[in-house]
């Protein structure tokens, strides 16, 4: 039983994301640096869960961190999860959809705006609500 409000089985989650969405979302993969579509994109609107749509970053919480992903300062309350990420010999937090679990990236405590935050998102892991749709 999973403590996710979504909870789908492995090929459900397969049959309906793309093959690279699958590898980042479910397996807690990366995308390539400065590869994803929402890394420069500065859109006035809401960027979501690209595996359940849950609401996630308001896009005045969106900054180029020059890092190759996409940053956002805060999430918008209670949307994401913070997991402890010992992986690849590094201390980190990872960052979850809290409606379906799915990995989001990491964030991390070097952000340059009044938060000191920075969101680190896969592309594939989000997509984007115009304001106004």
């Amino acid at each position: 039983m999973s403590k996710y409000k979504i909870s789908k089985t492995e090929d459900e989650w397969r049959n309906e994301l793309s093959e690279e969405q699958f590898r980042i979302l479910r397996k807690k993969g990366t995308e390539r640096p400065h590869t994803g579509t929402y890394n420069l994109h500065f859109e006035k609107g809401i960027y979501t869960c690209a595996a359940c749509n849950q609401k996630l970053f308001e896009s005045d919480s969106k900054f180029d961190a020059h890092c190759g992903w996409p940053s956002f300062d805060k999430s918008i309350k209670g949307t994401v999860e913070y997991v402890l990420d010992k992986t690849h010999g590094m201390l980190r937090t990872e960052i979850v959809c809290s409606n379906c679990g799915g990995h989001l990236g990491h964030v991390f405590n070097d952000g340059p705006t009044e938060t000191g935050t920075r969101y680190c998102v896969n592309s594939l892991s989000i997509d984007f609500e115009k304001d106004g749709q």
